[in-house]
């Protein structure tokens, strides 16, 4: 089962993103939050694998409490779910660490997909966000490239395999199979990647890999 923590401060939007999720028999909502303090103090007590978090929240905004909940909760992977697309939303989501980013406007099964991905330790992007992001990506790749290719100057020759399939949008488990390595090496990989390349999490990483052009 995947345990899940859900926050938004309206009680209509939290039942039904609650009837998603019971949907698909894997998934346990353990804990529901109406602000981001709440939120946080919940991660901490219910170690859940999942945060789903609004991003407008009161007493403490999804974003502040992302930033918390990866310091307190780091076992905890952290969904920001949202109306708004705006790119400084989607860059500020990506930069406090969290691992996946849904709009509430999308299909259900994206919330359902998102979830499963990220709780594999993969990161996952709604279609809409994707693209912005790709759009982001593309506008400075140029300038960004030559500093993204001396960053991963530290990774040895393995590391940056890993790097291209983690950018590819590999979970570990697919890594491992398609190295014929255990998943347990692909961890191992993985947590040495991110802190060689200073970044807080995969999806970073994985720009880090786009811009070096390692992935197409």
């Amino acid at each position: 089962m995947i345990r899940i923590l859900l926050a938004d401060d309206e009680a209509m939007i939290r039942a039904g993103v609650r009837a998603i999720l019971q949907s698909d028999p894997e998934l346990d909502v353990v804990a529901e939050a109406s602000d981001g303090r709440q939120a946080v103090d919940l991660a901490i007590s219910h170690h859940p694998d999942v945060a789903l978090l609004d991003i407008r929240m009161p007493r403490l905004d999804g974003l502040a409490a992302a930033a918390e909940m990866r310091r307190a909760a780091p076992g905890t992977a952290v969904v920001m779910l949202t109306t708004f697309g705006e790119d400084d939303y989607i860059a500020k989501a990506l930069d406090v660490g969290a691992s996946g980013f849904l709009l509430k406007s999308g299909d259900p099964r994206e919330l359902i997909a998102g979830i499963h991905a990220v709780a594999d330790g993969a990161a996952y992007l709604s279609p809409k966000v994707a693209q912005r992001v790709i759009v982001q990506l593309s506008g400075g790749r140029m300038a960004k490239g030559a500093l993204a290719r001396d960053r991963i100057e530290a990774l040895t020759d393995r590391e940056r395999e890993v790097l291209a399939l983690l950018g590819a949008g590999m979970s570990n488990a697919e890594i491992a199979r398609r190295l014929h390595i255990v998943e347990g090496t692909v961890k191992a990989y993985v947590s040495t990647i991110l802190t060689r390349l200073d970044v807080r999490n995969r999806v970073q990483a994985a720009i880090i890999a786009y811009e070096a052009g390692l992935v197409a």
